[in-house]
């Protein structure tokens, strides 16, 4: 029996999500901004109450450890981005995308940005998979969107363990007080 390959990148959102899931459910706002170490990313309440991420247009060296706040708003940006770019509309800048806050309301939005991105997939056909994508490739690859969506399970896969590790070190850490 053969999958279609829209069928199969579903398959591995789905099996990412569900993993996903395991650490959202858990998720408190503390979690969020616990800093791991001394030298990490997190978002901070500005004055006006909006929650600001840290950022570097050049990467640091060494890389600052994220919180799980920072990685929740990080998630939030890149699929705001590349579902904006399969639609063909203009995609908002890094500074437009907007962290909710820790606990509840981050968890609410990664959960509407999935229902958001499954509906984008549902409306693609198997033809548009050939389509070139613009995201987050550079202009002249010849990549399509069938990479994108690749990317996209990547990228979730690779910060939904990054996140869970986070969570499960700070459950660790609480444990032993």
């Amino acid at each position: 029996m053969s999958v279609s390959p829209l069928a199969l990148l579903r398959w591995q959102f789905d099996l990412t999500w569900s993993l996903f899931e395991y650490h959202l459910e858990r998720l408190d706002a503390a979690d969020a901004l616990w800093e791991p170490a001394a030298h990490c990313w997190s978002v901070r309440q500005g004055v006006d109450g909006t929650w600001v991420p840290d950022w570097a247009d050049t990467e640091p060296d060494p890389v600052p450890v994220p919180t799980i706040g920072w990685l929740t708003w990080h998630v939030g940006w890149w699929w705001t981005v590349a579902m904006d770019h399969l639609r063909g509309v203009p995609a908002p800048d890094r500074t437009a995308v907007a962290w909710p806050g820790p606990g509840e309301p981050s968890v609410a939005w990664l959960r509407d940005l999935r229902i958001e991105w499954l509906g984008l997939l549902d409306q693609l056909s198997e033809r548009d998979l050939d389509r070139t994508a613009t995201f987050p490739w550079p202009d002249g690859t010849d990549h399509t969107v069938t990479h994108t969506i690749g990317w996209v399970n990547s990228e979730l896969m690779k910060n939904v363990a990054e996140i869970g590790q986070l969570r499960l070190m700070r459950a660790a850490q609480q444990s032993r007080r």
